[in-house]
């Protein structure tokens, strides 16, 4: 550090020791390296484009970062905290690589804009990869839905038994969470992806750049309109960290679920040795660690969209050495969001069985076909809130006999009112229930196989 040199002329002194450590942020935004080179060879490229710098001297700088690249990946460009910043580590290098007219590549460019580009190109890749792995995560579920059309499973309200669903149907609501966490981070891309290059500090440049040359090179798709603007926006990040947070929450839910039918009150699922650990003292313990550190993780995501709202609540225009801060929360919640869709993909595919005896028993154990009997009576001219109010009463009155609607016997279903036939065992067996439920987006399984049709032709686009 005693080699720290000074920002200019006008300092006298170079930064404390502890000062430049804490100013640092290389440790972090070492992760923009590649970005940081892509940008700076389009800005080359621009400059002498526009005559700026000569064509040889342009071709120099290109050749030089693109040797910088290639040491980066091989391991032997590693800079230190002396370097501050991606930034000034790549120009350092590249002034050793190719002599003065490295010095020449920040012409007409300041930090504000370049870091500001890099975090764009980072975050639209970024935003791309995710993207494909909601469409895996969505093919899973629909792999799983269509094996399962048949399968029965409780649904609940307020976590109590409400009526009897396919579990297709079930699987495919988080398909339909995801599509919609697919979508969203298309609108975000969209917003992402205009070019802050050219902007400056915040006030443009006398040169004559050309910004929609340098966004062409980066296949951006437009630049910003205000340099004040362009330098000190984090809307795009704020926004990805929006749609990251509900990626995270649909992912939490189905976590909650899984965690709850694999519990021996539930058993629902088995979870297979794969996907689970056990229990340091307790031999017969299988945790369902997978979805438990999905639901754990959701709060850290959560965490880092606060972080940024709170530094961006109070900055007034332009830059200000606050968003340094943005990186390693926005860093960290890209991370977080892939590695959950990898974990929990991994675990649907091949970590779970679901139990489809235990399901089935399990539909057939409650009053959860109540509201058939309702309907059954509505059906045939009874008032339905007259129905509804009888079939309250029988559910008291059979609760208190230890029955389930199923074990009535006809003559008592007649005595109760007679409009009921023999065929309302039928009407209320778990099976007829759900495939009576044939309105458009419900669970008969009529319905439920359009879905996965209509579903699998929607990621096919």
């Amino acid at each position: 550090m005693t080699q720290q040199q000074t920002w200019s002329q006008r300092f006298e002194s170079a930064l404390h020791p502890a000062i430049a450590r804490f100013n640092a942020s290389i440790n972090f935004d070492i992760e923009l390296i590649e970005y940081d080179l892509t940008g700076s060879q389009a800005h080359a490229k621009m400059l002498a484009h526009t005559g700026i710098i000569s064509a040889e001297e342009g071709e120099q700088l290109v050749t030089g970062l693109e040797q910088i690249r290639q040491e980066y990946r091989q391991g032997k460009f590693q800079p230190g905290i002396d370097a501050e910043d991606v930034h000034f580590a790549v120009e350092r290098r590249l002034t050793e690589i190719v002599g003065d007219v490295g010095k020449k590549l920040h012409t007409a460019r300041s930090r504000n804009d370049q870091v500001g580009t890099d975090t764009r190109l980072y975050l639209r890749d970024q935003i791309q990869q995710i993207r494909t792995q909601l469409r895996e995560f969505q093919q899973v579920l629909l792999d799983i839905a269509e094996n399962n059309i048949e399968t029965l499973i409780p649904g609940y309200t307020h976590l109590q038994r409400a009526q009897p669903l396919s579990l297709a149907h079930h699987l495919l609501a988080y398909f339909e969470m995801a599509q919609r966490d697919w979508e969203r981070l298309g609108d975000v891309y969209r917003r992402v992806n205009i070019s802050p290059l050219g902007c400056g500090a915040l006030a443009g440049t006398t040169f004559p750049i050309d910004r929609h040359y340098t966004a062409q090179l980066l296949n951006f798709d437009n630049v910003y309109a205000n340099s004040l603007d362009g330098v000190s926006d984090r809307d795009f990040a704020i926004e990805f960290l929006c749609a990251a947070s509900l990626i995270m929450v649909h992912l939490s839910r189905l976590s909650e679920e899984v965690i709850l039918w694999a519990s021996e009150e539930f058993r629902f699922i088995t979870i297979k040795d794969s996907c689970a650990t056990g229990s340091s003292i307790m031999p017969q313990k299988k945790n369902p660690d997978v979805p438990e550190l999905v639901r754990g993780k959701t709060g850290r995501v959560f965490g880092h969209l606060q972080a940024m709202l709170v530094i961006m609540k109070g900055l007034p225009l332009a830059y200000n050495k606050d968003l340094q801060e943005d990186k390693e929360g926005l860093f960290d919640g890209v991370n977080t969001v892939k590695a959950c869709l990898e974990a929990m993909t991994i675990l649907l595919r091949e970590g779970l069985e679901f139990r489809s005896q235990r399901l089935n028993a399990a539909v057939a154990e409650d009053f959860s076909n109540a509201t058939d009997v309702a309907d059954y009576l509505a059906a045939r001219g009874v008032p339905f809130r007259e129905a509804y109010n009888l079939v309250g009463k029988v559910v008291k009155t059979s609760i208190a006999a230890g029955k389930l609607l199923k074990d009535l016997t006809l003559d008592e279903w007649q005595q109760i009112h007679p409009t009921f036939a023999a065929d309302i065992y039928d009407a209320i067996a778990p099976r007829t229930v759900v495939a009576a439920r044939n309105s458009y987006g419900g669970t008969g399984f009529a319905q439920v196989s359009k879905a996965i049709y209509n579903a699998r032709n929607q990621i096919r686009e």
